[in-house]
């Protein structure tokens, strides 16, 4: 067995592709599927399905990537680790990051990281809040951006208060309104983000006792707004999502105090590669700057 054989496994399950997992480490789709049917000689049992929907882990696949990834992740940070002993900046820093924060933080941080650590190579894997703290726990990545609580047992570490607000049409009875109570909208038609990012929602309206009329689930924030623009129903969103709302919606502040808390997380912050944890004081520290850590 080799650290070859089993970058080649774990690339090949994160595009689900073999030509593409081929592509991305220049290697010819023949020499992945050797890597792979050569892994499985080894091992006695077959970890890939190959079909025409594509490539799926079978279930001992699925138990052994833990493994291959965790082996993958200390031999980055023994590498990394060796390079900083002899005064060298190599690695590569995996975050799994929410669309909110890829926007408005992770730009202006990576510029400033990149050009301070040239060497280092940062890769992000976006999603909604379920599928961050699934790659978290897998090892796929690093760290990632999730609203706290967690669903799993990780570190944390907080990092920013974001509120949470109501948007309705400019046209809706409610539009003039200074704010925004829960009685008002129990019978409003609801539309909503899709399961995986709707965490801080459902909290919400459980805790003021609301039921919700809910009208339409999508995936993009920007969808969500479009149609609360149109009027085909309210909406309840991260202050972060809405700093450029067209003109025809209104944003109002909900009754009581109403946020989603931002934080990172991890299965062990000690243990993270050199690279890794340089990333995370840059995060921090631009947070620290008054125009980015804004609770009001």
């Amino acid at each position: 067995m080799s650290l070859a054989k089993f970058e080649i496994f774990s690339t090949v399950v994160e595009l689900g592709s073999l030509t593409k997992a081929g592509e991305t480490l220049g290697l010819s789709q023949s020499a992945v599927s050797h890597a792979i049917t050569s892994l499985e000689s080894e091992w006695g049992f077959s970890i890939l399905n190959r079909g025409r929907s594509g490539i799926h882990l079978t279930s001992n696949g699925e138990r052994i990537l833990k493994y291959i990834r965790e082996i993958l992740k200390w031999n980055e940070e023994m590498v990394q680790e060796i390079a900083n002993i002899n005064g060298l900046e190599i690695g590569t820093v995996r975050i799994g990051t929410i669309s909110s924060v890829s926007i408005h933080w992770l730009p202006e941080i990576m510029k400033m990281f990149i050009e301070d650590h040239p060497s280092i190579e940062v890769k992000l894997l976006e999603g909604d809040y379920d599928a961050v703290e699934h790659w978290i726990s897998t090892g796929l990545v690093d760290f990632g951006f999730v609203s706290l609580p967690t669903s799993q047992h990780f570190e944390v570490i907080p990092l920013k208060k974001d509120r949470m607000l109501c948007i309705l049409s400019n046209e809706h009875p409610l539009a003039e309104q200074n704010e925004i109570c829960f009685e008002m909208i129990k019978e409003e038609p609801l539309i909503k983000s899709k399961k995986g990012s709707d965490n801080d929602l459902k909290r919400i309206l459980k805790e003021n006792n609301v039921t919700p009329n809910i009208k339409f689930e999508l995936s993009d924030d920007q969808a969500i707004i479009s149609m609360v623009g149109n009027g085909l129903g309210i909406s309840i969103l991260p202050e972060m999502v809405l700093h450029r709302v067209p003109t025809n919606v209104r944003t109002l502040k909900l009754e009581g105090e109403n946020y989603r808390t931002i934080g990172i997380a991890a299965t062990s912050f000690k243990t993270l590669a050199p690279a890794t944890k340089k990333f995370i004081e840059y995060l921090k520290s631009w947070l620290s700057e008054p125009p980015h850590f804004n609770t009001d």
